[in-house]
């Protein structure tokens, strides 16, 4: 549980750390008793806030299961960051899955866990679903600045936009596959080096083979100096690459009440809808 908020404002990072906790918990609590049973009620006395402070937070209880979602594709999004030009997708998202495990702790797992479950409860809860396609959203915007890096085309460039949705869309359906095999417990051994070849095929065939192969400069040397360049032009690995649809803030409230034209919160004063 967590402690009532200081007065007076905080950090984002504190307040990132805050909307995480109640995402927790919210997602835990709507994979267990089902979203239209989880009131905003029982999800604030479940972090140990008040309800008040949950739609300071959130613009509805369905929104609570956002940062958990996000967070679940976190690893995809900055293995693109990452993506080196001399390295293959399949060799580089290799490397960071190793990389991954060697750091991950029980509450890493324990979130992931969470974001598959709320990946799985998109299938038929719509508005979960629509955390994970603003999810994806993501993805699809890093994607697209990636694929414009690697063929030294401009973001906005038809072709390098047609492919970031096409090989952001290759993800989905991969992490969504790879969601039904973890919580049906029909995981086979080998599964996450397959999971790897799987979505390195499915991003070169989304993208008629244009992404996803090592690139070497004009001398026929994929080395540091292009690597180099592709770094210092990629986004920070803590924040979210620029895009016109970013999640949208929760609505400001004074007195209680969110501000014209604002939409209210679905879950009020312990509704169970």
């Amino acid at each position: 549980m967590l402690t009532h908020p200081a007065a007076g404002g905080m950090s984002e990072r504190r307040r990132h750390r805050l909307r995480l906790e109640i995402s927790r918990e919210a997602s835990r609590l709507f994979w267990e008793h089902g979203v239209a049973a989880t009131s905003g009620d029982r999800i604030a006395e479940a972090v140990g806030l008040s309800t008040r402070t949950i739609w300071r937070h959130f613009r509805s209880k369905e929104s609570c299961a956002e940062p958990i979602v996000i967070k679940g594709v976190a690893w995809g999004t900055n293995a693109l960051r990452s993506w080196p030009r001399h390295l293959s997708l399949d060799d580089h998202l290799a490397a960071e899955a190793v990389r991954y495990e060697s750091a991950a702790d029980d509450l890493e797992h324990a979130d992931t866990l969470l974001a598959i479950k709320m990946i799985r409860l998109a299938d038929h809860e719509p508005l979960i679903r629509t955390a994970w396609l603003m999810a994806c959203d993501h993805v699809a915007c890093e994607m697209t600045t990636v694929i414009a890096n690697r063929l030294g085309l401009p973001a906005d460039d038809f072709a390098v936009r047609l492919h970031g949705a096409a090989a952001s869309a290759a993800f989905r359906v991969v992490n969504e596959e790879l969601g039904v095999a973890v919580l049906r417990g029909v995981v086979p051994e080998g599964f996450e080096d397959d999971v790897i070849r799987r979505l390195a095929r499915a991003v070169r065939d989304a993208t008629g083979g244009a992404i996803g192969d090592a690139i070497s400069d004009a001398s026929g040397d994929a080395s540091a100096p292009a690597d180099a360049e592709l770094r210092t032009r990629q986004v920070p690995v803590n924040s979210i690459a620029p895009c016109r649809h970013q999640l949208p803030r929760p609505p400001e409230r004074r007195g209680g009440q969110a501000h014209p034209g604002r939409s209210e919160p679905v879950d009020r004063a312990g509704s169970s809808g």
